[in-house]
């Protein structure tokens, strides 16, 4: 059991008889005869909902703790998404609503942390930032310009804004929740 003052983003806690992870807390200090709060934002891990709850600094809540496992994701039927333990080859489904505006970014055989509660899933651990590589990109007006932005097609079909010096073949870092370009990589030759 928790404080209610404790809670913090990416917790997980039981209400209602369903696990909810924590996207933000904030406490509030009471003042004169207006006691303190805890404003927090939870999504249902089940249902994907959201919702915004305020709780008294001392209320007792259930937090869990849950178990990591990095699985190998193998395929979407276009309800679930499927992952393999790479140890024991067993199979998991997680539904669509779970993955979310992930899903654009998950390529077969790539390893993600899968969080169990008991044995089961309930959501993944996706990483921030992904890199892809630019498949297709107009060339640049004026190489050496960064305030200026162009379309760019990458190796999932996504297309994103990037700087007038991307060219095709370049790999780039992308902000996996926002879906926009942060950087590119740049690969060191190797010196014989």
């Amino acid at each position: 059991m928790v404080d209610a003052s404790q809670l913090k983003a990416g917790m997980v806690i039981m209400l209602d008889g369903e696990l909810h992870s924590v996207a933000s807390a904030e406490h509030h200090a009471g003042g004169g005869q207006q006691g303190g709060a805890v404003f927090a934002k939870v999504r249902n891990l089940k249902t994907n909902h959201t919702r915004e709850l305020r709780f008294h600094p001392g209320d007792k809540l259930e937090d869990l703790a849950l178990e990591h496992k990095e699985m190998e994701y193998l395929y979407t039927d276009g309800v679930t998404f499927y992952f393999m333990n790479p140890d024991t080859f067993d199979q998991i489904g997680l539904p669509t609503e779970i993955i979310g505006a992930y899903e654009k970014f998950l390529q077969p055989n790539m390893r993600i942390p899968v969080a169990l509660y008991e044995g089961d899933p309930v959501t993944i651990a996706f990483p921030p930032a992904v890199e892809l590589t630019v498949v297709s990109t107009p060339p640049g007006l004026r190489e050496h310009e960064t305030s200026t932005f162009k379309s760019a097609t990458l190796d999932n079909g996504m297309e994103v804004l990037v700087p007038q010096f991307i060219k095709e073949g370049d790999t780039v870092r992308i902000d996996a929740a926002s879906g926009k370009y942060l950087e590119r990589i740049r690969r060191e030759a190797r010196k014989p």
